[in-house]
Order: structure tokens, then sequence, then C-alpha cells
């Protein structure tokens, strides 16, 4: 037998050295720091978020969905005439009325952030995993710089910069910017176009294009952080080999390089569509935390702050609700994507 024989019978039918267990801990070890996990878990996050459901649902399902529907008030306890149970549904119609204005506001700033953040997560992902130049370090240090700056140094950043004494407050304060919430079909008697705005804004501070403007800088590191080590791991192989064959720059980008990292952008425009909808701290600074500019979180906060806790928990059960989605949604992505790569 030669000396080759016995390594190949070491190394089995595969053909390669068996690996090494990962720890070397006995079983006691490992249960005892699984067991640990376990608990901070549970009391960390299942038990708040299993309470937030539980207190949201406390006055039963007509309750919640009093929060997002007026129900007819019954007279009990202090409400006996009808002059206070028409001012308590009036009061129930505006809270139901202040809670889905924060729902369309979020969806309406996240319909606007998240397209942006998919176009300069793109463009920066690209040049950052693909090409080599000057400055890259850079780059890569400034797109992370929302995830070390606190979201109100971010609020106040802002106005200190477009509000009225800002650097740049006189230009911003000049701005007239319509109300997306006023458009209505005015026909094309008047103008080719056949939407019109009731309502429009003045400036940018205490707008809703402040709390886009907010919601673009905490959320934008999402997507390029997501695509930036895929496209540096799959190099510019497949690229050069499209555009030597003959294709253009948007055929190499269409066909080559997006189905391949398809799953990645998906995956950061998850976090960043969760991080929109639940942003709190910058949003609150550059809006005055007011109701008319109130977005969920801030809602929420509103409720709490004024003692309407069951409608404060049914709308941050909604919020939880999409963080479990995005969980599940990032779970599923992630092993699609390992399932291709296999």
């Amino acid at each position: 037998m030669s000396q080759k024989e016995p390594q190949l019978e070491a190394k089995g039918a595969t053909g390669r050295m068996p690996l090494p267990p990962a720890t070397t801990e006995s079983r006691l070890v490992r249960y005892v720091l699984t067991g640990i996990a376990v608990v901070f878990l549970g009391l960390f996050i299942v038990l708040p978020v299993a309470n937030v459901f539980a207190q949201a649902f406390s006055h039963g399902f007509s309750g919640y969905v009093g929060a997002f529907v007026p129900q007819a008030p019954t007279p009990s306890g202090t409400v006996h005439t009808v002059t206070q149970i028409a001012k308590q549904a009036a009061k129930q119609r505006s809270i139901v009325e202040k809670n889905w204005r924060s729902i369309r506001l979020s969806l309406a700033v996240a319909a606007v952030v998240i397209p942006v953040n998919v176009v300069f997560g793109l463009a920066a992902a690209w040049a950052i995993g693909k090409f080599r130049f000057r400055g890259r370090n850079i780059l890569m240090s400034l797109i992370d710089l929302p995830f070390s700056v606190s979201p109100v140094v971010v609020g106040l950043m802002f106005v200190l910069l477009l509000g009225d004494s800002g650097l740049f407050g006189r230009w911003a304060s000049g701005l007239t910017l319509p109300d997306p919430f006023s458009v209505h079909w005015a026909g094309f008697g008047e103008s080719w176009f056949p939407l019109a705005f009731g309502n429009h804004f003045t400036g940018v501070i205490f707008t809703p294009v402040a709390i886009v403007l907010a919601s673009l800088f905490v959320t934008f590191p999402f997507v390029p952080r997501s695509l930036i080590p895929l496209m540096e791991a799959q190099g510019t192989d497949e690229e050069l080999a499209a555009i030597s064959l003959g294709a253009s720059g948007w055929q190499t980008f269409r066909r080559v390089t997006l189905p391949n990292i398809k799953w990645g952008l998906l995956y950061g425009v998850i976090l960043a569509t969760a991080r929109c909808l639940g942003e709190f701290g910058a949003v609150s600074v550059v809006t005055g935390n007011t109701d008319s500019n109130a977005t969920l979180p801030l809602r929420i906060e509103n409720l709490w702050s004024s003692y309407h806790y069951q409608p404060a928990f049914a709308l941050a059960s909604v919020l939880t609700l999409i963080s479990v989605v995005t969980l599940v949604a990032k779970v599923l992505l992630e092993r699609q994507g390992r399932s291709e790569r296999s």
C-alpha cells in the first residue's frame, strides 16, 4: 500500500478531511449558554412584544377595532345625557381620524424615501463594490454615519440648517409646497393637470418634507450596506464578460448585475422600510411633535401622553406586526439567497 492510501482512507469517501468540532466545551456549558440566551430574549423581546398585543386586545376585539373605526358610544359610567354621548362620539371620531392620518403619513413618507434609498443604494454599492478609487474608505465611513449619530441630533441638524434662523432658513422659509393630503380632482378646465391641492405648506421644517428629509438620513445606509459585501464578493468578471460580448452598460446592469443582487437589494429595502416607519427621534424634532404631522410612532406617544392607552397600544401593535413581518421576510430572503448560492 502506498503512503497516499491511508490519507485517502482518513479523508473518507468525499476526499475531504473531517472538520474539527467548533467548540470543545461540555454539553452542560452549551446548555447553560443557550439557556441564558433564551431567557434574555424571552424577557427583553418576546415578553414585551406579547404584552403589546395583550394590552391592545385588553378591551376585547371591539375595543381594538375602535382605534381604527368609530364605535357608537353607550351611556355608561359618567356618560348619561345625549350631549355627553355626542361629545364622546365626536372625540372618538377625532382620535380615529388622527390615527388614520398618522398611518397615511407614514406610508406616504415611506413611498418617497424607499425609492430614493434604492437609487442611492445601488449607485453607492456599485461604486464601492466594483471600483477602487481615492476616497473610497471615506465614502464608506459617511454611509455608516447615521448608525453612530443620535436621531435627535439628526433632527436638530435639519432645524439648524432649514429652520427660520438656520443657515438656509431664508431660502427654505420661502418655499411653498403642496399638502399631499389635500389633493383632489379639479378636471382639465383650469389646467392641463387634472389634480390640484387644496392646501399648501410654507417652509420645510414642521412639514412632511422635513419628515422625508429626516427619514432619508436615518435610512440610507441599509441598502448600500446590504449590497456592498455582496458586490465585492461577486467581483466584476461577469460584467466584463457581458461587455466584451457587446452588451451595453444598461443591459449589463439589468441582465447580469441586478439578478445577482436582487435578494440583497430586497433585504436592504425591508430593513430601510422598517426603520422609516419606526423612526421617532429625528421626526419628533423636525415636526415639533404635533398631531398634524404625527407619524405612527409620534401618534403612539401622543396618545400615551394624553392617557388614551387603548388606541396607543392598538397602533403599537401595528408597528410590532410590521416588525414581525420584517423579521420573517428577512429570514426567508436569507434562506432564498443561500439556496441560490448553493
